[in-house]
């Protein structure tokens, strides 16, 4: 989604005075390795409101429609969408999509099992409204609102013999989640794609979840999901900034192996694939060292470390994961420092390369 979102600054140059309504034409090219080389196009439309007009701090909106096939044969149709209404008092989020994918599995835990190639076909509604509360805060905006996901995650195939197709995995053949909760947003940041200093925490609860299929004989069931998601950034030299992540995912009850805490992605511990590891919950520090090299073209060092927890051992401190990696950055949009991402990671026996835009966290 953060490629789509970010890819409209692509055709915006550092003099142009924004329009109330503009809509680009885009192509669309990446590579990570769930997916191999993926392409397509895509079309953003950016959006100042009218009631906005007079509010030269008025952040513009963005939607973006988008089509890819990837290397893997898979099908990708998403509209994700961020809006800013009335001075910025009011700030929305989400993404409506339908996916033709297929993942590996490798187990829940510490019980790893030989990767399990299954596909899966699932339209995903994720919505978040908040109003601003707090305004006389001297730094930084904060706001409250509700939260609402719905995925029908249809599993197609799974390997015969397989933990998913044995029916012991929670929604290993396949479950539909729908869920509502609250949520929290801050941001202080002094830039959206590329700060220097700032922090931006995304607090959510999800409560009483049902996702119908998941148990094992086909019945609903009920689970309460709780993540926090904080970055902090700090300018160490005019030429060098350090970033950080906090992660933390907690789940309650009985939920689908799809709607867990996950661990390796493009965002969390690259050198992994995504959903290397998962489990009820987990925990995830990451740090990068962003530094610009010479013009547009800068490099970063990454590492990050995460643990796994379950019912009984809410985090198994003593079997930390660890990954660590490198790479490029190309600015391709300088008026908001929009960087092209190149970076490679590596795991333990695992190893990933990510192309893409915009920065990890």
């Amino acid at each position: 989604m953060l490629l789509l979102s970010a890819l409209l600054g692509l055709t915006a140059p550092a003099d142009t005075v924004p329009k109330r309504i503009a809509l680009f034409p885009l192509p669309l090219v990446y590579y990570t390795p769930e997916t191999r080389l993926a392409y397509g196009a895509a079309a953003t439309a950016t959006v100042r409101f009218r009631r906005d007009a007079d509010f030269p701090a008025a952040r513009p909106s963005q939607f973006t429609f988008g089509v890819a096939y990837t290397q893997n044969k898979q099908l990708l149709v998403y509209l994700p969408f961020q809006l800013f209404y009335d001075h910025n008092n009011y700030y929305a989020y989400g993404e409506l999509g339908y996916y033709r994918y297929n993942y590996y599995f490798y187990g829940l835990g510490e019980n790893e099992v030989p990767r399990e190639l299954y596909g899966v076909n699932f339209p995903r509604v994720r919505l978040n409204a908040f109003r601003r509360i707090m305004p006389a805060l001297r730094q930084g905006k904060l706001y409250a609102g509700l939260r609402y996901q719905y995925e029908d995650y249809d599993v197609t195939t799974t390997v015969p013999d397989g933990q998913l197709a044995s029916g012991a995995v929670p929604g290993g053949q396949g479950s539909r989640l729908l869920g509502s909760g609250l949520g929290l947003f801050f941001d202080s940041r002094d830039n959206v794609f590329f700060p220097g200093k700032g922090v931006v925490a995304d607090i959510s609860g999800l409560v009483r979840n049902a996702a119908a299929g998941a148990g094992p004989t086909g019945q609903t069931t009920y689970s309460d999901r709780y993540t926090a998601d904080v970055s902090s950034y700090h300018t160490l030299h005019k030429k060098a900034i350090l970033a950080m992540n906090y992660y933390a995912s907690y789940t309650v009850g009985t939920a689908p192996f799809n709607a867990i805490s996950l661990l390796g992605g493009t965002r969390r511990m690259r050198g992994y694939y995504e959903g290397r590891y998962r489990d009820q919950n987990a925990a995830l520090l990451q740090t990068e060292l962003r530094v610009a090299a010479y013009r547009r073209l800068g490099a970063v060092v990454f590492g990050s470390v995460g643990v796994l927890g379950n019912g009984q051992t809410a985090l198994r401190l003593g079997q930390p994961k660890g990954a660590y990696g490198a790479g490029l950055r190309f600015t391709v949009n300088r008026r908001d420092h929009l960087n092209l991402r190149v970076d490679y990671g590596f795991g333990k026996e695992s190893s990933g390369l990510y192309l893409t835009i915009g920065e990890a966290f």
